[in-house]
């Protein structure tokens, strides 16, 4: 009984946040300072995740946009890992996965959100579905 207690009080706690935004420049934003809060709230860093989410939340409100359709952003903890997930409803609209993101021209203003949070997660990928939806996700090992 004692060994068992002593098991448990050394797991780490699980964690989790989702919410639903409007894929819209201000649903992006929430979603980073969402981020940023609740990290900061569960005593974890957030620099690298806000980075993440700043670029797969305006990805979902530039290429996942269906008008009248939100985009979810969900954080989950588990152990010493934080996975960052988020979910659109154009699962048409599928970019490059890991490995293949190109870097843009010299001239061009966008094309590098998926260079950043291949930069700066551990993992990333992208799951499809359910129909019409396909989730972003990425992890970061967190040190305690």
């Amino acid at each position: 009984m004692n060994q068992e207690a002593t098991r448990i009080q050394h797991t780490p706690t699980d964690r989790a946040f989702t919410v639903l935004l409007s894929p819209t420049r201000r649903g992006a934003r929430l979603a980073r300072l969402l981020t940023t809060a609740h990290l900061g709230a569960w005593g974890l860093p957030s620099e690298s995740a806000a980075h993440i989410v700043a670029e797969l939340a305006a990805n979902a409100t530039v290429h996942g946009r269906v008008k009248g359709r939100d985009f979810q952003l969900g954080l989950t903890v588990r152990g010493n890992t934080l996975r960052i997930e988020v979910t659109d409803t154009r699962g048409d609209s599928v970019p490059p996965g890991p490995g293949s993101v190109k870097p843009p021209g010299d001239d061009a203003g966008t094309g590098r959100g998926l260079l950043i949070v291949e930069a700066l997660a551990d993992h990333w990928g992208i799951t499809p579905g359910p129909v019409p939806r396909k989730t972003v996700w990425a992890e970061i090992g967190l040190v305690r």
